[in-house]
């Protein structure tokens, strides 16, 4: 049986016993055939709680898709799960790209992992760019601010501050919904961006 018809009967989620099923091959065939899908990177392997394998088998496998979850972890001491449904293929996103996803998440723990991404940033005027098309400029550089009291960051242009700093008709925005600093006000004054994040939430920078 050739390799891409095996791949088109068998894509999807798989167990031992439905592969043996879907072939109509007895166990020893099966591993066989999930082993030659393995070696040409069409298939990833996870458990159940119970030790059973789990079989993801796709053609997108081979692909080597990246996700924004991937690069954040690559970079931070704090991991985020990564949904299979956000894997990009074909490229690999930015890492200003990556953190314009990361505050547009407007999750507590995605925003907190991806700050460290402020350590590598240097492409200020395409972060500005992401940032302006995304209405998020004064959360970027609010997050900014406060991962300089974390860690060593690249600094900031000239240009994102002078561009990025409220007005004095600007209202208050959130970051996180319904979710102010206790700690770290004095950001919030400048940007006029509410932080969801104290001190102790962000040890694991220290």
């Amino acid at each position: 049986m050739k390799l891409k018809a095996i791949l088109k009967k068998l894509e999807g989620i798989q167990t031992l016993d439905s592969v043996m099923s879907i072939l109509g091959v007895d166990r020893k065939k099966a591993i066989y055939f999930i082993h030659r899908l393995r070696k040409a990177g069409y298939v990833k392997t996870m458990k159940r709680s119970d030790n059973t394998r789990i079989y993801s088998i796709s053609f997108e496998n081979r692909l080597k898709g990246v996700s924004y979850y991937d690069i954040i972890n690559k970079h931070s001491p704090i991991k985020v799960s990564i949904p299979e449904i956000y894997k990009i293929y074909g490229r690999e996103p930015s890492l200003e790209e990556t953190l314009i996803f990361a505050v547009k998440t407007k999750s507590l723990r995605i925003i907190s992992a991806a700050l460290a991404l402020f350590k590598k940033i240097d492409n200020w005027p395409e972060l500005y760019r992401l940032a302006k098309k995304n209405c998020i400029e004064r959360q970027i550089g609010a997050l900014y601010d406060l991962s300089k009291k974390f860690m060593r960051v690249r600094r900031m242009s000239p240009g994102f501050r002078n561009h990025s700093l409220p007005k004095k008709e600007y209202k208050y925005e959130y970051t996180v919904a319904n979710m102010k600093s206790r700690d770290f006000r004095d950001i919030e004054k400048v940007w006029k961006i509410y932080l969801p994040f104290n001190e102790k939430d962000l040890e694991d920078y220290k």
